[in-house]
């Protein structure tokens, strides 16, 4: 049996021709990034959302922290308005700047927050206690406690929008707001403006006790001229205030002239107040009319009502008042001619005269005087 034999070759290459190795494997081009395994590249793209989300969480909490610090610095000064029940609104710490009495005007804002609802939110003071103190907005509170007594809508008129002021602010700062807010309207009377420097000043809390010096105080924006007929009426309020129900109806003119007679006589206060009293009933229009005759003056009606003619063709008017004194067993007896009128003030109950002799006396006067 004859066994094959392996034939062997020699072969020769050239030594300038370069031999190529193929190793086993697949190997990657020197050109492309080495490749991580399922675990690492999972590993990777987790690390990078985890640094996404916590810069996006950063980027949100600064938000936030901004806008706290910017809701709390405007609820520092009242201009975030929240839902405030009025059973929980006092009305004590300030004296307001209405005088008692009838607010014709009140009907047209109570139509109107009924109609388009509360364009300006008022403004409250929070009280340790969870109540509020009214700081600005008396007509729009009353307004609400009005639709609330109207309706019975508890959920439409129990509560009202606020801005809650900063705990602890100054008194004085507080009346000057509300008086502003007033001012800015143009809705507030001489007499009121007066009353208001009246209770200011008489309030143990506030450190001025002069109401003209309150005046300075509390109406630093208004004109000078304004603040002294503010002065001029505070000496009416001071004397008749707790008398008159249609204060807040007296014209500028009015309340001037009647100053200047309580200036030259005091005691025609006290004959005011006398015919005051009984008219617990009176008008708007029988209050202004007694306090315009013992002012002197006329009512715009009769102003406006030509004169007759003098000589000459002159239109002349006819002198306002006359007033005297004459003293008396009884004291001074008080005396005020005008058009219309002669009137004889003494501190005497002349209904107990005889009326024959009281009929003569007035006779032989109208005589003497013809």
């Amino acid at each position: 049996m004859m066994s094959k034999k392996r034939r062997v070759f020699d072969i020769d290459l050239p030594d300038d021709v370069e031999v190529d190795t193929f190793p086993a494997g697949k190997v990657a081009s020197p050109s492309e990034p080495k490749r991580r395994g399922p675990m690492a590249a999972a590993i990777t793209e987790n690390a990078g959302s985890l640094r996404e989300r916590e810069e996006v969480a950063a980027k949100i909490r600064a938000e936030n922290d901004a806008l706290a610090h910017e809701h709390v610095r405007l609820k520092g000064l009242g201009l975030v308005a929240e839902m405030i029940p009025l059973d929980k609104i006092e009305t004590y710490k300030l004296t307001r700047d209405r005088v008692k009495g009838d607010d014709f005007e009140l009907a047209e804002l109570v139509a109107s927050i009924k109609e388009i609802g509360l364009s300006n939110p008022i403004r409250v003071e929070a009280r340790e206690d969870g109540r509020y103190e009214l700081v600005q907005g008396f007509r729009r509170l009353s307004a609400y406690k009005h639709l609330l007594a109207e309706t019975g809508d508890s959920e439409a008129w129990g509560a009202i929008p606020a801005g809650v002021a900063a705990t602890g602010e100054a008194l004085e700062t507080l009346y000057r707001q509300m008086v502003d807010e007033n001012l800015v309207r143009k809705d507030i009377s001489f007499a009121e403006m007066a009353q208001l420097a009246i209770h200011y000043a008489a309030d143990p809390a506030t450190a001025e006790n002069d109401p003209d010096k309150a005046v300075a105080t509390l109406f630093q924006s208004a004109g000078y001229q304004k603040r002294s007929y503010i002065r001029t009426f505070i000496r009416v309020m001071s004397l008749l205030g707790d008398d008159l129900k249609f204060a807040q109806h007296m014209p500028r003119s009015l309340g001037l002239a009647l100053a200047a007679q309580l200036d030259a006589d005091p005691s025609i206060a006290g004959a005011i107040r006398a015919e005051l009293g009984p008219l617990d009933s009176r008008t708007v229009r029988e209050e202004l009319d007694l306090l315009r005759r013992y002012a002197g003056v006329m009512d715009a009606k009769e102003a406006a009502t030509p004169a007759p003619k003098g000589q000459g063709g002159r239109t002349s008017l006819p002198k306002a008042k006359t007033t005297f004194q004459i003293a008396r067993a009884q004291g001074k007896a008080k005396c005020t001619a005008g058009a219309g009128r002669l009137e004889i003030r003494l501190d005497r109950d002349f209904s107990t005269i005889d009326r024959r002799k009281l009929e003569s006396a007035v006779r032989s006067l109208l005589d003497e005087i013809e």
